[in-house]
């Protein structure tokens, strides 16, 4: 059976490269008895593993049993894994198998194995090493053959360290491998399955059909997916059910998604026992690249208003370069007063060297000129929107800046245009 044969087996949805070679890989050992760790976040589909592992293997015709071990009380959770006899505790009227003796011959599946209590972990390695159980209340030793696949969305290294799960069951249990990839790491597949599942809720409900514009696919594949493949199941059938218009667009996409939606910047991670400073940085980056921005786009408004008020060429090349000199040299006071502790001197600085600018270019200025650089910006744009009629898109490009510039312009000096 090759890959396209498995998918459409098991409904598979998906081309991404990771999805690709973790179904390979299942596939590789599924005729194997070695154990199997599927590692991925809650809902990316390990269950739909463990299912494929199982149903290609030699026990496909024993009994599958999935258990999600985070479900099970901690009080009944030996009971329920390994069985009890009568009278071991109270409430046990009579003689019980439990999940391991009833999946004799065939595979458990333990979700979410992280969540076992460290006395049920000792248990558990014995099964994996020996297949031997004991049933709560017995001495009797008894022998199951089944095959272990478990899977969880924590990193069990830390949970070692954190001598919250035994270091020997670890590494017995990731004999083998398989990540299972999260949504947002397959942007490809979003769509295709965002339309899988809206189509058999449609069919299902008896609902008309839908199709998504491109600005909605965009929506979809950008979003991070926190709840992967169970969260866009649901809002797929919320949709196709909720829904009357047959095109479904970009707002109609963001009432379904959490306010959050809009943001897509990666969340910062920080590893435990790792200082802080990894998101400052990031901060920082961003803030000095939304400074040269508006740095950019300053000097173009400034060197525009140099070359309509300046008709010496000499006097206004002079002042270009000046004007970029002050600009480079407030970039670098600015980097430097992010990282040292001496704020006050650094400002000292930065007043001589602004100090030393304006005397390098004072023959150039007349007495009575008005220096004040907001009221030449406001008479620049006041002019440029007057000779192009008030089209601000027009004025903006002649300006050399933004639309959006320009509008914020406009509300600060209060123009009407």
């Amino acid at each position: 059976m090759d890959l396209q044969q498995v998918k459409q087996r098991f409904g598979i949805i998906g081309n991404s490269s990771k999805l690709n070679y973790a179904l390979q890989t299942a596939m590789r050992v599924s005729p194997t008895e070695l154990t199997v760790y599927i590692q991925g976040e809650s809902g990316s589909g390990k269950e739909s593993f463990s299912k494929i592992i199982h149903q290609l293997s030699p026990r496909k015709h024993g009994p599958f049993i999935a258990i999600n071990c985070g479900a099970l009380p901690e009080g009944t959770i030996n009971s329920e894994l390994f069985g009890h006899d009568k009278g071991s505790f109270t409430g046990a009227l009579d003689n019980r198998k439990g999940y391991f003796e009833a999946a004799n011959g065939g595979t458990i599946f333990l979700d979410e194995i992280g969540e076992l209590p460290l006395e049920t972990q000792s248990r558990l390695l014995r099964v994996l090493e020996n297949g031997e159980f004991i049933r709560v209340g017995s001495s009797k030793v008894q022998k199951t053959d089944v095959r272990i696949i478990t899977a969880t969305n924590r990193d069990l290294i830390v949970e070692v360290e954190r001598n919250k799960f035994r270091e020997d069951l670890y590494y017995r249990l990731s004999t083998l491998p398989i990540a299972v990839p999260p949504l947002r790491e397959r942007p490809g597949d979003v769509v295709l399955l965002f339309q899988k599942f809206a189509f058999d809720a449609s069919e299902r409900y008896r609902q008309e059909s839908f199709e998504l514009s491109l600005d909605a696919e965009k929506i979809l594949m950008n979003y991070r997916w926190p709840g992967n493949i169970r969260q866009l199941k649901n809002i797929a059938e919320q949709i196709a059910v909720l829904e009357q218009d047959p095109r479904i667009d970009a707002d109609t996409i963001r009432k379904y998604l959490p306010a959050r939606a809009e943001n897509n910047l990666p969340a910062l991670f920080k590893e435990a026992g790792k200082e802080s400073d990894v998101s400052e940085r990031d901060i920082f980056y961003k803030v000095l690249i939304d400074l040269k921005k508006d740095v950019s786009e300053l000097r173009k408004v400034v060197f525009g208003m140099l070359d309509t008020n300046d008709s010496n060429e000499e006097s206004t090349e002079r002042g270009k370069a000046n004007f970029t000199r002050m600009l480079s040299n407030e970039s670098k006071s600015n980097e430097s007063n992010y990282s040292s502790t001496h704020s006050e001197h650094q400002e000292e600085e930065d007043d001589d060297l602004y100090e030393h600018v304006v005397i390098e270019d004072r023959d150039s200025v007349s007495e009575h000129e008005i220096l004040s650089l907001e009221a030449k910006e406001e008479e620049l744009i006041r002019k440029a929107l007057l000779k192009n009629n008030g089209r601000r898109k027009k004025a903006a490009k002649e300006l050399g800046i933004s639309e959006r510039t320009l509008y914020r312009k406009i509300k600060q000096y209060e123009i009407e245009s």
